[in-house]
């Protein structure tokens, strides 16, 4: 029987090691061949892989309070309460936003107190490290609240909002995530929509559902994130709903479209779609709690669903769910305090594989 030394006790059975990011751990003596096979499973931990945080931003504290400007973060990989991280660069709800694994960007939205003004202001964070968020520049839509966003490694794409002028818009630009600037045109939605969700792989961004001059929608469009131009029709979720999870939630091959949300009446349920193809969405599970106008983030593994409102009140509740499979959320913790019209940023979902 073989013997290695795992923390200086010599043992018949090796010890896995505890996972794949820069601070977990593979105590003992082991082989290049042990080792590359743990490397190849994705369980070796790798200098530089930063474990899997999402941070929740902004928001509205309740029907009659003033807007936030508080971002919380929780490790995807574990449960329990947020932390405080930072705070944005002003009191916003009703905001968007995209992430690549080193930079979180927040847009749009209402700034200021009571009700705000809305905004084209972008902001920034580095996600490894806790602090206040910085001006990254201005949406090429004036005024935008309830944008949705996708991104890859290096791009970031707004889509939709509303305009209290025009009303929604369906308008979409795009920034490079590293560089801070002015984001410039990139094509337009099927329809002027807000509210939608989204996700992506590192190639294909998905906008789904929300609401515009007709009403609420089913329609489940994509765009390609590396190049320009108009959203195409990817399908239908199995309903129309709107005030959805603001924030990328998928792997790298799964989206998940829909969580919560409301239609005539707020809604549990969670659809997906094969991120890669093209068709209607397919049931998931349900919300253990049904929210709308909440956040969502993930890991390529594990999605969240943060805050939001139920019978019209803020909620501070975050639950999960684990991305392969199918089935009804868990709780994972609190954010820090009770809120809606917030939005979710990771350094680790879908777009952002490799």
């Amino acid at each position: 029987m073989t013997k290695r030394y795992l923390g200086n006790i010599i043992t018949q059975n090796p010890t896995a090691p505890s996972g794949s990011f820069e601070n977990d751990a593979a105590p003992g003596v082991w082989s290049l061949a042990e080792a590359f096979a743990y490397t190849k499973a994705g369980l070796w931990p790798t200098a530089g892989n930063a474990v899997p945080r999402a941070l929740f931003a902004g928001g509205r504290g309740t029907i009659s309070t003033t807007n936030k400007d508080v971002i919380d973060y929780v490790t995807i990989t574990t449960t329990g309460n947020a932390t405080d991280f930072g705070d944005l660069t002003s009191l916003t709800q009703g905001l968007g936003a995209f992430s690549s694994s080193s930079r979180a960007v927040f847009f749009g939205g209402q700034s200021g107190s009571g009700q705000g003004t809305v905004t084209n202001v972008m902001a920034y964070v580095t996600i490894a490290s806790a602090g206040n968020a910085t001006d990254f520049g201005d949406l090429t839509a004036a005024n935008a609240r309830y944008p949705a966003g996708v991104s890859s490694s290096t791009r970031g794409v707004r889509g939709g909002g509303y305009d209290p002028q025009l009303g929604s818009i369906n308008t979409m630009d795009y920034v490079t995530i590293a560089s801070a600037g002015n984001a410039t045109d990139f094509g337009d939605l099927l329809s002027d929509t807000n509210h939608m969700s989204s996700c992506n792989s590192s190639t294909r961004g998905i906008f789904s559902g929300g609401s515009g001059g007709l009403g609420l929608t089913n329609v489940i469009q994509y765009i390609t994130i590396a190049s320009v131009g108009n959203a195409t029709d990817f399908g239908d979720l199995s309903q129309a709903i709107s005030q959805l999870a603001s924030g990328i939630v998928s792997s790298s091959t799964r989206g998940i479209v829909s969580m919560g949300g409301r239609a005539s009446t707020p809604v549990n349920i969670i659809n997906y779609v094969t991120i890669a193809s093209t068709g209607n969405s397919t049931d998931f599970g349900d919300l253990t709690t049904t929210v709308y106008e909440h956040a969502g983030a993930s890991s390529t593994t594990r999605g969240l669903a943060a805050g939001g409102l139920v019978s019209n009140d803020a909620v501070n509740n975050i639950q999960y769910i684990e991305i392969a499979s199918t089935g009804n959320s868990t709780d994972f913790g609190d954010l820090s305090l009770a809120r809606y019209r917030l939005a979710g940023a990771s350094n680790s979902h879908g777009g952002l594989a490799a």
